[in-house]
């Protein structure tokens, strides 16, 4: 870059700029923000300010306590304080990607310091990236295509098939458990990310407040009398409202750790919300992890059902509020596992004989299942009750996500009746 400015530049000027910055050789022991830095001071020593082009380009570059704590963050995961770390964050971040990207910046300012923040902090994390912004993805693809491909399964030159919620086929998922014997609920949520917008960490509180505003007269447009309820701000929840949220397991708290440090939290609890019908079958988080987390769930195994409410749901916020999509990747989140689909259909189950194998996890992976304990991610199993879902979310349809837990979890029930 410094060549092309002397090249570019009038010999007077590139004196001036040798005289200020020591000498050409010296020009090349500077980082990127440090030259041009020092080269806006030494323009504005003799004019009003910059010109564009160089207040542009001085923006654009990281600045070098940014790229020192990239550089350290790496040297943290391969030292002796990461030696236990097993994250895809870890295995993916090599040296040489930390120098093919560490300079880089999205259009919304988000660095390569803004994805691993989470996972550098939280050593335990399985994954341990973040998205700042949709930019993200594309900028930073050295490091998210390798762990959406370990992930997922899903190759670069591979692309998202279209939606396909599943709409007049949930007569295919009939209950799992008719007796009740094993499985205790079922849930299928979905992500959503409002077009137009950054992901949390780029957000101001009047994004959150403008996003707040377009999804709550979503809401209040619904006009299926099974999806018809109230919407809960969390900014001045009285004491009451959050007592029954909480006895209803509604309430979702200040972002967890793994969250907090990927600068998800800002301008807490401003914006933030739950809405849920008044049968508390159908739920929607505003603005926690994704912009919108939509739940369906109810006690049992009827999965048909509750996929059915979905969809209602998601067609009738999107008649009003639109959702980003990108081409290969499908609908837009937060976290790279969540993209594609973004569909998690599960059920808590208990299934005691098999959960009691040393080869159960095994067993469910090989049916492309996740098991998670019943408080979710980072959570254990409670009572011998699983949380077990989909793994896959990218590279397969909505109503293909689903069809991957009910088929996995089908075989688990016929499994565990052959235990002795």
């Amino acid at each position: 870059m410094a060549s092309q400015f002397l090249r570019s530049t009038n010999s007077r000027y590139v004196a001036g700029v040798l005289a200020a910055l020591g000498a050409g050789s010296a020009l090349y022991t500077l980082t990127p923000q440090e030259y041009w830095d020092q080269l806006v001071a030494w323009w504005s020593s003799f004019r009003e300010e910059p010109p564009k082009s160089l207040q542009i380009q001085a923006k654009s570059e990281v600045d070098s306590a940014t790229i020192k704590k990239i550089e350290e963050a790496y040297a943290k995961l391969n030292g002796p304080e990461g030696a236990k770390c097993k994250s895809l964050l870890k295995k993916h971040l090599t040296k040489d990607v930390v120098d093919k990207l560490k300079t880089k910046k999205t259009k919304l300012g988000a660095t390569l310091y803004d994805c691993i923040r989470s996972g550098v902090y939280n050593l335990d994390a399985g994954v341990g990236v973040y998205a700042p912004d949709a930019e993200a993805y594309t900028l930073f693809a050295p490091l998210f295509d390798k762990i959406i491909e370990e992930y997922h399964g899903f190759t670069p030159k591979q692309k998202q098939p279209p939606v396909d919620l599943g709409e007049g086929k949930t007569k295919e998922f009939p209950p799992l458990d008719p007796k009740g014997k094993y499985i205790k609920s079922t849930r299928i949520r979905c992500g959503r990310s409002l077009k137009g917008y950054p992901f949390n960490p780029c957000l101001t509180q009047d994004n959150y407040l403008e996003m707040e505003g377009k999804v709550k007269k979503a809401f209040s447009e619904y006009s299926d009398k099974e999806l018809k309820g109230k919407y809960y701000p969390l900014d001045g929840m009285s004491k009451d409202t959050q007592k029954q949220l909480i006895a209803d397991h509604f309430l979702f708290k200040e972002g967890d750790r793994h969250l907090q440090y990927a600068n998800a939290c800002n301008f807490w609890p401003k914006g933030r919300g739950i809405f849920h019908n008044n049968d508390k079958t159908f739920l929607i988080w505003v603005n926690e992890e994704d912009h919108m987390r939509i739940i369906s769930m109810q006690e049992g195994s009827d999965v048909g059902k509750v996929l059915d409410r979905l969809i209602k749901g998601v067609r009738g916020i999107e008649k009003q509020v639109p959702f980003s999509r990108d081409d290969r990747l499908g609908w837009l989140t937060f976290c790279p596992t969540n993209l594609g689909s973004t569909v998690r259909a599960s059920v808590h189950i208990a299934l005691p004989k098999l959960a009691a194998r040393k080869d159960f996890i095994e067993i469910c992976e090989k049916l492309n299942l996740q098991v998670r304990g019943i408080h979710g991610e980072h959570s254990e199993s409670v009572g011998g009750v699983y949380d077990i879902s989909n793994k896959a979310r990218l590279g397969l349809s909505e109503y293909q996500a689903v069809k991957q837990m009910y088929d996995g979890v089908k075989k688990l029930i016929e499994m565990e009746e052959k235990e002795k």
